[in-house]
């Protein structure tokens, strides 16, 4: 009687197959992620963009017009992002703001224009952008701009 006998488990071929593909799907994981962690600071930082220029618009109403300072702005932004670090005024003849990583930057009686040099670092070594604005016709007009990761560095601006 010729009796076999056969034993269970996997092979050396199929562990090595399975933990291959393990290996591929991780390494997809790791490289998506940097960028999805970047996307959503990006949109952090277009919030807060509006909770500032939002922030401008009340201290504005409730100070007959006159237009806020930076110490006197920091009592009106609440909830922004800990992607954001400092909300600057500028003085009402700028007409470029230079935002750096975490900062932004409000300047009175001007509108978006172009997007200058992107990408750039400051004094400190953070990232930072340029954003060339417009003199517009109105005091009332201001201007909220930011440094987003995207596309290698940009700044996104906000009109009033």
């Amino acid at each position: 009687m010729n009796v076999r006998q056969t034993s269970k488990g996997f092979t050396i071929i199929e562990v090595v197959l399975v933990l291959a593909i393990a290996g591929l799907i991780f390494l997809m994981v790791f490289i998506a992620l940097p960028a999805l962690q970047s996307s959503q600071r990006d949109t952090a930082r277009k919030n807060d963009v509006s909770t500032v220029a939002s922030a401008v618009t009340t201290y504005t109403s409730n100070n007959r017009g006159t237009f806020p300072t930076t110490s006197s702005i920091a009592g009106y932004v609440t909830s922004v992002s800990t992607n954001t670090t400092t909300v600057t005024v500028q003085s009402a003849g700028s007409t470029s703001a230079v935002v750096s990583d975490g900062t932004i930057v409000i300047t009175p009686g001007t509108t978006c224009g172009s997007t200058g040099a992107a990408n750039t670092k400051d004094s400190q070594g953070a990232n930072s952008g340029t954003q060339t604005l417009v003199k517009a016709s109105s005091t009332r007009q201001f201007t909220v701009s930011t440094y987003l990761e995207a596309g290698g560095g940009t700044t996104y601006c906000q009109d009033s």
